[in-house]
This record gives C-alpha cells, sequence and structure tokens, in this order.
C-alpha cells in the first residue's frame, strides 16, 4: 500500500511537473503563462503594441516604392455632444486607453497623435480590422480573374472544407457574415466557440482551417447577419489556396507594395516557422499611418496612383448593406451600426463606412468629406463605447472635412 501511494505521489508529482512545463514553456518564445499575463488588462496597450511578443507571426515587408503621406497637421480642439454633455476628442481618446488617431483630408494628414507611449513606428494589432484586409484580397483574386464571381463556394477554392457546411457556402454569404452556421462570438461566455477557436488556435497552435470546419449549420445562408469570426478564416484560406502562398506574404505582394505602405507589418499565426498558419480572422500589425492610408485607398475607390486594383463596382458594394437583414437597428447585437461585405456602416450612414476590431480599433471613411480616420486603443469597455465612439469620429469627420452639398449624393449601390 505504501508503495501504491508512493507511486501515486510521484505520478501526481511528474503530471504536475508537466504541466508546469506546458504552462510556462522555458524553451519556446511564447507560451500560454506569457499570454495570459500580456492580456492582463493593466499591461493591454504595451501588449498590442507587441503581439510579436505574444504570439508566433510572420514579417510584412515594405516594397521598393515606399510613398510618404504629405502632412499638414493641426491638431485642432475639437468637441462633440453625447449624453447631453459637451465632450472633447481628448477626453475621448484619454477615456477610451487610445494608443493613436490619424486624420486624413484628401490623403493630407491634417491631425496625428500618439498617446500612451506609442510612436509613428508603432505596430498597432488590427484585431478585426483584418478582416477587411481578407476581403480585399478577395475582390483583387476577383480582379484579376482569379475568382469568377462570389457565388462560387469556399469548397470550390479550399478543397480542406469540401462536405462540411462551409463547403457548400457562398464566398458572397461569407462576406455578408450570413454563413447560416451554429457559431458563438461572445468573447466573454465561458466556453464559446469564438473562445474555443482561440483556445485551439493561440495556445495549442492546431491546424486553423481544421478548427474552423468543425461546425454546423443550423440556418440557411443568406437569412441574417451573424458575425463569425470563423467566416473570415475561410475567406483568408480561399485566399491562401488561390495563391499558394502564406497570408502574410499575399499581403505584402498584394496590399503593402502597391500601395507603397510607409513600415513594414507582421501577421500573427498559430506557430512559429514557415509551417505556421495565420489566424485568418484577425491580427494584422501595422503603424497607424499605414492602416489610414488602406483607408485612403477606398477612399479612392480601389485605385491607388491610377491603377484600379479591385473591381471598380467592389468598394460600393463592400459598404452599403447588400440586404435588408444588414440595415444598422437601434437596438440588439448589432446596435448603432449594419454591415456590408467585411465593412461596418453607422446608423444613418450617408457615404460612411468603417473598419473595426475589438478594444476599439476603427478605420474610418466619409465619402462626401473626403476623410479617413484610423484610431487603435487598448479600451477594455470598448462595447459599451461603440456609440460614443462612432460620434465622436463624425465629430472629427465634420470638422476636418470638406462642406457636403446636400445636393451631392454618395456613391450608390446597384443591384446586380
Amino acid at each position: 500500500m505504501k508503495n501504491i501511494i508512493i507511486g501515486l505521489g510521484v505520478g501526481a508529482g511528474l503530471l504536475a511537473m508537466t504541466a508546469a512545463g506546458w504552462y510556462f514553456r522555458p524553451w519556446s518564445d511564447y507560451s500560454p503563462a506569457e499570454i495570459q499575463a500580456a492580456t492582463s488588462v493593466d499591461r493591454l496597450a504595451h501588449t498590442f503594441r507587441n503581439m510579436s511578443e505574444v504570439f508566433p507571426y510572420r514579417t510584412i515587408e515594405t516594397g521598393n516604392s515606399v510613398v510618404e503621406t504629405p502632412r499638414n497637421v493641426s491638431n485642432s480642439t475639437v468637441s462633440y455632444r453625447f449624453n447631453d454633455e459637451t465632450r472633447s476628442i481628448d477626453q475621448w481618446l484619454e477615456e477610451s486607453h487610445s494608443t493613436g488617431l490619424m486624420v486624413l483630408r484628401d490623403g493630407v494628414v491634417v491631425h496625428e497623435q500618439y498617446p500612451l507611449d506609442s510612436t509613428p513606428d508603432t505596430h498597432h494589432t488590427s484585431w478585426s480590422v483584418g478582416k477587411s484586409y481578407v476581403a480585399t484580397l478577395i475582390a483583387m483574386a476577383m480582379h484579376q480573374g482569379l475568382i469568377d464571381n462570389l457565388d462560387q463556394t469556399a469548397a470550390e477554392f479550399a478543397p480542406q472544407f469540401e462536405g462540411t457546411p462551409y463547403g457548400d457556402t457562398s464566398l458572397r454569404h461569407l462576406l455578408m457574415m450570413s454563413a447560416g452556421v451554429d457559431f458563438n462570438e461572445d468573447y466573454n461566455a465561458e466556453g464559446s466557440d469564438i473562445r474555443r477557436l482561440f483556445l485551439g488556435a493561440n495556445i495549442f497552435g492546431q491546424n486553423i482551417d481544421t478548427l474552423v470546419a468543425d461546425v454546423e449549420r443550423n440556418r440557411n445562408p443568406g437569412e441574417d447577419l451573424h458575425y463569425v469570426s470563423a467566416n473570415t478564416h475561410v475567406l483568408s484560406a480561399v485566399v491562401r489556396a488561390i495563391y499558394d502562398r502564406p497570408l502574410a506574404e499575399i499581403v505584402q505582394q498584394q496590399i503593402w507594395e502597391p500601395l507603397g505602405m510607409t513600415r513594414s507589418a507582421y501577421w500573427n499565426q498559430n506557430i512559429p516557422g514557415d509551417n505556421g498558419m495565420a489566424i485568418g480572422y484577425c491580427c494584422l500589425n501595422a503603424s497607424l499611418e499605414d492602416y489610414a492610408r488602406f483607408g485612403q485607398f477606398y477612399l479612392q475607390n480601389g485605385n491607388w496612383q491610377g491603377e484600379q486594383l479591385v473591381p471598380e463596382d467592389w468598394v460600393v458594394a463592400a459598404t452599403r448593406p447588400n440586404a435588408g437583414f444588414q440595415e444598422p437597428g437601434p437596438d440588439g447585437v448589432y446596435a448603432h451600426r449594419g454591415y456590408g461585405l467585411h465593412f461596418w456602416v453607422p446608423e444613418g450612414y450617408d457615404g460612411e463606412y468603417f473598419m473595426a476590431g475589438v478594444y476599439g480599433q476603427y478605420v474610418w471613411v466619409d465619402e462626401r468629406r473626403g476623410i479617413v480616420i484610423a484610431r487603435t486603443a487598448a479600451d477594455p469597455t470598448w462595447t459599451a463605447r461603440t456609440e460614443e465612439s462612432l460620434i465622436a469620429m463624425r465629430a472629427l469627420a465634420a470638422h476636418y472635412g470638406a462642406p457636403v452639398d446636400s445636393n451631392d449624393a454618395p456613391m450608390e449601390a446597384t443591384d446586380e
């Protein structure tokens, strides 16, 4: 009996040592312990500027034709009304733990701030702003004749999804966030699908394609707006299959180099090295200026220095609701905002749309005023602040933008 007890004690000790070794991973640059520490509220701003220390990544290099953004910075004092109170942009930035704010008017920087020890060279993590980059790569592949139309299914390009609900889902419904899959995107819910996906990809380093393929269909595609990060990862797998290379390399060749981005960037992946797979539903890391430049590219209808890089009708289609259920509503999960093809629209949109990521990442475009706004943050209460953030960005656009002629209507979507 004594030997059994000793054996059990030794076994438990070995198990504890194994668990501790897995948790701390002293042999690796990345560990669950580091991830947990890095995502504590008091370290968020530092973490979101240094995601290369938390997760593996692949670098996105600048091209040979880096183009600096012209500047005429004034950093004016701007205020707005919210909840019957006059508030300033500086208040909003401070309370929302903002790490960067840049405003472009007609492609010229007119406002530029780097709070909380950020600099122009800081790599800010995109979170779901990166989804709009993946959607843009789909559009670029269409423009290059590599995709015939958005009604083609994911499995036509990425056979690993054959026989799964995602395999039968069209690119259009994936882009609309209307894939008809049973997926809980609640980041705070214990055991939610998005938390299990994050755990499998970021902690265990599992194959992300396999993880997202394990979904069930609970309604028909094209019936409702149901924001699901896995949808975007499937689109990223389609892009990888079309170009036959890693996502970061595709971003470099199709976006970074043609747009003359000013600084290198990187995209986080599940494991280190060449066998790593990009986390396709988030996790681009770039400078504030290069996020703003991407917004400027959209303001220019996908044309950069005279070259059209996406179909001419793409920007309008992507940045407007494509169905009634995508229109903004006053309440519910998506209160005060609607959706297009991986772009959001604010309530009462009038040539306005935006890219958004958790913790308060935004790239805002106002077509009528010629304004682009890029804002990065580490805001743990970003959800409750959504309405105010949209009001603040509208105030910035109204202050810095061109006067709006009521007869000057924004571009309109056309039925296909």
